[in-house]
């Protein structure tokens, strides 16, 4: 029997949702993002899926990136899947993320900031919990890394960046981060070293211009960019990632076909389920398989 870590990137429109199962079989979920799941329904909740779908009860670990509308949509559900840790920027603070919020998002907002105010033990180094301890989740390495000294009148530079390693394949969600935020980061040593030369990434602010950064698609130097993002998107960078990329077989379920692709987009390929690990032949290979719809 092959060990594998599975990530599912959701279609969630403009926005942002995937779900790592590790190898021992435990749940994280970064961000929160809701919307067009394959089409068929424009109220498509992730973590509902999970619960009635997947028969997930309870997730050990929660990142939500930032705090922007299209990261933390489903946020109203989330006590159904009773977090055991749940990680955001704590140095953005409730106020400044209560502010210029419109009146009609308010309750999402409000739910987050009453999750923010709740979740304030931190994980001890021991607990079984702690990302710490790749042993803690079945071998896979989880690195996260959280920019701070941007201005906070743009929260996107304040993104969390999750790096997780398993079998030799690296997968890299980095928000939205922007210029001033890669600056930082890109100044940190164990950052570069985490990053470098990676399998799959997900491209920064949804593929945009914006989030775009020369040197950090250079270090990470992909075999394959994922963008998650809807239908319509303003000055969108996926010609420039898809230069970058080095290139992977993807299968596509409605055609039985593989085909070699630098880039993917939820928005024309729909959900995208990454899966890699150690196969079951006798000298345990590592591999990694791409899908979607």
């Amino acid at each position: 029997m092959s060990k594998e870590c599975t990530v599912v990137f959701w279609d969630v429109q403009h926005g942002h949702s995937a779900y790592i199962k590790t190898p021992n079989d435990r749940h994280i979920v970064i961000d929160l993002g809701t919307g067009d799941y394959s089409g068929s329904n424009k109220e498509f909740s992730p973590l509902k899926h999970l619960k009635n779908n997947y028969g997930v009860k309870q997730l050990d670990y929660v990142i939500v990136t930032h705090s922007h509308l299209d990261h933390i949509d489903d946020i109203l559900n989330l006590d159904l899947l009773d977090p055991k840790v749940f990680r955001r920027p704590k140095h953005i603070t409730n106020k400044e993320v209560m502010d210029g919020v419109q009146e009609k998002d308010k309750p999402k907002f409000k739910k987050y900031c009453e999750i923010n105010d709740r979740y304030n033990s931190p994980v001890g180094a021991d607990s079984t919990d702690s990302a710490s301890n790749p042993d803690n989740w079945g071998g896979l390495n989880i690195q996260s890394f959280t920019p701070s000294s941007c201005n906070h009148n743009n929260f996107n530079n304040h993104s969390i960046v999750t790096v997780i390693e398993y079998a030799g394949i690296n997968v890299v969600i980095p928000g939205d981060n922007e210029k001033c935020s890669f600056e930082e980061l890109l100044l940190r040593e164990s950052f570069k070293k985490a990053i470098k030369n990676s399998d799959i990434l997900l491209a920064p602010h949804h593929g945009r211009e914006s989030g775009y950064n020369t040197d950090f698609m250079d270090l990470v130097n992909p075999r394959l960019t994922v963008v998650s993002d809807g239908r319509f998107c303003e000055t969108n960078a996926n010609a420039r990632y898809s230069a970058k990329s080095r290139g992977w077989s993807v299968y596509k379920k409605s055609t039985g076909i593989s085909k070699d692709r630098k880039c993917l987009t939820t928005n024309s390929d729909g959900e995208v389920l990454v899966s890699f690990g150690f196969s079951s032949d006798p000298n345990h290979k590592n591999f990694l398989s791409v899908k979607v719809e």
